[in-house]
């Protein structure tokens, strides 16, 4: 069994939110960055068991998975903002701005896959690898439904304007009498094994008075108001200049498949990977997923 020598948690504070992550290998490899996103309602931890195989199979990187605002420890946005798919881009500009970054590897999943290929189409000179992990392409939608997705997120947001009230917010929060309880229903509502789920929850979970309440911000579950048309989310992708890898699961997403035949053509250079697994197929073959990194990363 590889054993880890030492992960750390990191801070990145800005002046509207501050983002927590996870980190390890080499500290003093500041321009030789592997950033690690993670996907919707997840967060940095689900990275956690690639990190001893990072530390024994990159060790000249300095790996940094963060938790998304709102999710994990990173704070909440303010409860005048929201959680627009776009401005999660902003966030990764915000992070690589505070830190001069020139380019680093990104390697994301699910909807951290989303948003690093959006990034990557319009700040190319940033990214110097994608490696996608079930994820690939953009949820969207026919023209013709922008209306009704616009009322749709407008209600789904009004709704959800009342848990800005203590009181109300206080009905409506769900707690767990045990970690355990959280767990099993993570499990109940994925494809995660109770190992893995352990691992989100724990990062994810927190305890008041009243039991064990999810740390992410309820607004993370408003309907979107707005959706991409395919034409547009297939302009992102023809404007992604870096090597692309796609790591799937043999039993993820079914949008991943949907997506291959939709996107995979687009990227100027793409590659894809099946695993054995479902959509957190990294948690599930950790080893694998990472020597598959080493090898995309070292041609």
């Amino acid at each position: 069994m590889v054993v880890i020598n030492a992960i750390k948690e990191v801070n990145f504070t800005f002046d509207t939110m501050s983002l927590q992550g996870l980190v390890c290998c080499n500290e003093e490899k500041k321009d030789n960055i592997v950033l690690c996103l993670h996907g919707w309602l997840d967060n940095a931890a689900s990275f956690s068991p690639l990190m001893p195989y990072f530390q024994k199979n990159l060790a000249d990187k300095y790996i940094i998975a963060i938790d998304w605002p709102g999710h994990g420890n990173s704070s909440h946005k303010s409860l005048d903002a929201h959680y627009h798919f776009i401005d999660w881009v902003y966030d990764l500009l915000q992070l690589f701005e505070l830190n001069q970054w020139q380019q680093v590897d990104i390697v994301a999943h699910s909807m951290g896959g989303m948003v690093a290929s959006a990034f990557a189409a319009a700040f190319p000179e940033k990214v110097k690898s994608l490696t996608l992990i079930d994820s690939i392409g953009f949820i969207s939608a026919k023209t013709e439904q922008t209306t009704k997705q616009l009322r749709d997120g407008m209600l789904s947001r009004f709704k959800s304007s009342d848990l800005t009230n203590k009181q109300t917010s206080a009905k409506k929060k769900k707690f767990h009498t045990s970690i355990d309880s959280a767990i099993k229903a993570r499990v109940n509502v994925s494809d995660l094994n109770y190992e893995d789920a352990k691992l989100i929850v724990e990062r994810g979970i927190i305890k008041d008075a009243q039991g064990y309440r999810w740390r992410s911000d309820v607004r993370l579950r408003n309907t979107s108001p707005y959706r991409l048309t395919l034409k547009q989310a297939q302009q992102f992708i023809r404007d992604i200049k870096c090597p692309v890898q796609l790591i799937y699961g043999s039993n993820g997403l079914d949008f991943v498949n949907t997506g291959i035949e939709l996107f995979g053509p687009l990227f100027e250079q793409f590659s894809s990977v099946e695993l054995e697994g479902g959509h957190h197929v990294h948690m599930e073959q950790p080893q694998k997923t990472v020597d598959l990194i080493k090898h995309f990363l070292a041609e």
